[in-house]
């Protein structure tokens, strides 16, 4: 009895919140990857080194499973793409003391 009815009910609670981590942990992954793309655009050495810090975080705590431990890296993941997003200006060099936006 305890097997089916109490164990059954028990377990898949946690399973769905899991989830739920989960999904969000990929969907704040994306939103970098996205925003790397769009504020490096033109620059393939900056796009390649944001590309690998940000897939080396996630690699380095992937074996997470302290939900406040995983609320305050998802915290720090998102404050970084706000940051680069509203934050990072990109320049091009048009001349020894100048810069121009790219856009």
């Amino acid at each position: 009895m305890s097997e089916s009815g109490g164990c059954g009910r028990g377990s898949a609670r946690p399973a769905t919140a899991a989830m739920g981590s989960r999904a969000e942990v990929l969907k704040l992954f994306r939103a970098l990857h996205r925003t790397r793309q769009q504020v490096f655009k033109n620059d393939a050495r900056a796009l390649e080194a944001a590309r690998q810090k940000i897939n080396e975080e996630f690699r380095n705590h992937q074996d997470e499973t302290s939900s406040e431990r995983i609320a305050e890296l998802m915290k720090i993941g998102s404050d970084v793409e706000v940051l680069l997003r509203t934050s990072v200006i990109q320049g091009l060099h048009t001349g020894s003391d100048t810069l121009s936006s790219p856009k």
